[in-house]
């Protein structure tokens, strides 16, 4: 199978998206030969990509109205963290116009937009935002890890008929992986299982999952690791997590957004509801840390789970549930 970056997948998504169909344009930040390998600015500039000036309201608002007349925008924000300046259109207009037009309007859009950290931005330019968006209704959102489901959740999710938030992690688009052949689709809320195992699940969102891995295979024939990669947050699959906790009796949430508050609170929740009788030893969720991102590269490191971290947590609960099955 051939081998392809992140971002290149990215990029050809989006190509083969707006070959397809014609309802398909792409507007925002840093498109074309800022940030696309292969040059989609000027294939499709004449009335296909439209680079913008710094006016994230401005473009959101103009996307959500193409939407809900029947285009199908990607829009492009440079920085999650510059959503905050365009929650409205995207939080109060696209999630919410199918259903208070009773299903007439639709905004079928995709906002794509680079999150994490580990770039050395500061406070400004390092979040992890998917939460907010997970707590509003009408909006689906996708955390994809690898080039291949960084490819087929894009195509999927600009083919969805509602607002579907892609976040990237900005760590992740130089990696490289396997992307199949021709025309590839990853459904929404479908989990993968990227690492099977019998003692612990451990269940890590975008650019955990690398970490995710690393830590479980430096922990192979110590503590067997089974690593799940929900690939969506919402719709989330529920039954892949619980499958797998079922039979680990164990579950560990890693992410870099804070813990308070974050998908990782969310899924252990919905873990409880289904798989309670299940569990040897109370979840957990390992989480960046309750402050604003340092400038500081040893500060920021700080701040959010590393490898080691994984290990630890992972020998910790592994030997709580020893101790209260001993007991």
């Amino acid at each position: 199978m051939r081998q392809l970056t992140y971002s290149s997948a990215i990029g050809e998504a989006l190509r083969e998206e707006l070959n397809r169909d014609e309802r398909v344009f792409l507007i925002g930040e840093d498109i074309g030969p800022v940030r696309e390998a292969d040059d989609l600015f000027a294939a499709f500039l004449e009335r296909r990509v439209f680079q913008t000036p710094i006016s994230e309201s401005a473009f959101t608002g103009l996307a959500v109205g193409a939407a809900m007349v029947g285009l199908r925008p990607v829009v492009e924000i440079m920085y999650c963290d510059f959503v905050t300046v365009c929650m409205d259109p995207i939080c109060n207009q696209a999630a919410k116009v199918g259903l208070m037009s009773g299903g007439r309007v639709t905004a079928p859009m995709v906002i794509r937009t680079p999150a994490g950290m580990g770039t050395r931005e500061g406070g400004h330019h390092s979040q992890s935002l998917e939460a907010w968006f997970m707590h509003t209704p009408g909006l689906k959102v996708v955390v994809p890890a690898t080039p291949a489901d960084a490819k087929g959740l894009l195509k999927s999710a600009i083919r969805d008929d509602g607002p579907v938030v892609f976040i990237q992690h900005r760590l992740l688009h130089a990696t490289v992986g396997p992307v199949p052949d021709g025309e590839h689709l990853v459904p929404l809320g479908l989990a993968d299982v990227k690492r099977p195992g019998r003692d612990l699940t451990l269940v890590a969102t975008s650019y955990a999952v690398v970490k995710a891995l690393e830590a479980a295979e430096s922990l192979a024939g110590e503590i067997d690791i089974e690593v799940v990669d929900p690939r969506s947050l919402v719709p989330l699959d529920v039954d892949t997590i619980a499958r797998s906790v079922r039979k680990t009796g164990r579950l560990l949430v890693v992410h870099e957004a804070p813990a308070r508050g974050g998908a990782g609170a969310e899924i252990v929740r919905r873990v409880t509801e289904e798989a309670f009788d299940a569990l040897a030893c109370p979840p957990r969720v390992l989480g960046g840390a309750d402050t604003p991102i340092p400038y500081s590269p040893p500060l920021e490191d700080a701040c959010i789970p590393q490898v080691r971290d994984i290990r630890r947590a992972a020998h910790e609960m592994v030997g709580a549930a020893s101790r209260l099955a001993a007991g």
